[in-house]
């Protein structure tokens, strides 16, 4: 494909270059990441509404719970649906006021993530250190705050980077070699001075990807502590399997985060960016209601009442 002169006033558009440049290898990525992508939206909207359905469900556990499925289920249709849609049509260019939004959205649900794991993380702290006075300490009023201030925190922050983005000039090269807008390749196609961009994504990384990770492994220290402390086998293992699932998401969502964000650039390539987006844009939105339903009694009955139309009452 031709290179296009332009700059930040004159071009309209990038050209994603996607996951792959190969066309014999677009079938086979259309496939996978449709079946992905219906998978998702399927899984995460049965976790919502399982937990509205069903009034046994209705504790601040599962309140984080649905605002995770919800945020996930957008995270990926911000930009799996665009790659599907690049592939099927052959049009990989994107515009560039819709890339400007498409990476405001990626940046406020992936900082939604972030911020949501740590707070599930802080409520089952309370639950297994402090379960006595659990509900004294989990408030609706707490745990409104808790969801609507990230809400809240993501959108200035998401826009903070579009702003900082719309004042750099894109002077060369305007093809992406990714399959969305993301902030870090796009900065390479600037030909303007990005440090000031480039120190902001080091401290909204240490901000909304480091501190909630820390965060994180603090509460669970504390966990592991209390848990080390119940007397019998079985009440251990009680006590861990309520964590087993967050644990394991934690993994997953931040394994793939700190390696883009907080990694050196020398390290990171084009390749190595690629396919850790595809883990926390598409994989990890497909698995995460498996693996909070997996082991989870309460949320399996829910979705069996779902699926019969039975409606739990709140006695």
């Amino acid at each position: 494909m031709p290179l296009a002169p332009w700059n930040q006033t004159g071009a309209s558009e990038f050209i994603l270059l996607g996951l792959s440049e190969k066309p014999e290898h677009e079938p086979v990525l259309f496939s996978l990441f449709l079946c992905m992508y219906l998978v998702t939206v399927v899984g995460n909207l049965l976790i919502v509404l399982a937990i509205g359905w069903d009034s046994h469900l209705h504790t601040p556990m599962y309140f984080f719970l649905a605002n995770l499925s919800w945020v996930d289920l957008c995270l990926a249709t911000n930009t799996v649906p665009k790659m599907l849609a690049g592939i099927r049509t052959g049009s990989k260019s994107i515009s560039y006021p819709c890339c400007l939004t498409q990476m405001y959205f990626f940046h406020f649900f992936g900082i939604m993530d972030s911020v949501l794991l740590a707070v599930m993380a802080y409520d089952r702290f309370v639950a297994i250190c402090h379960p006595l006075h659990y509900a004294a300490i989990m408030s609706p009023q707490l745990c409104g705050l808790l969801v609507g201030g990230p809400w809240l925190f993501s959108g200035l922050i998401s826009l903070t980077h579009i702003l900082l983005m719309a004042r750099l000039a894109f002077c060369g090269d305007n093809r992406l070699p990714h399959y969305f807008c993301d902030l870090t390749p796009l900065l390479r196609l600037s030909c303007s001075d990005t440090s000031v961009n480039k120190l902001f994504v080091l401290a909204v990384a240490a901000m909304v990807i480091a501190t909630p990770f820390v965060c994180i492994l603090a509460s669970y220290a504390r966990i592991l502590a209390a848990i080390m402390e119940v007397p019998s086998a079985g009440g251990r293992k009680k006590a861990f399997s309520t964590c087993s699932s967050h644990l394991s998401v934690v993994a997953l969502f931040y394994g793939t985060t700190i390696g883009v964000y907080l990694c050196p650039s020398s390290v990171r390539t084009a390749v190595k960016e690629k396919a850790s987006a595809v883990m926390y844009t598409a994989v990890t939105p497909m698995l995460n209601p498996f693996i909070y339903s997996l082991r989870n009694r309460d949320l399996q009955g829910a979705l069996r009442r779902l699926s019969r139309g039975k409606v739990a009452s709140s006695s």
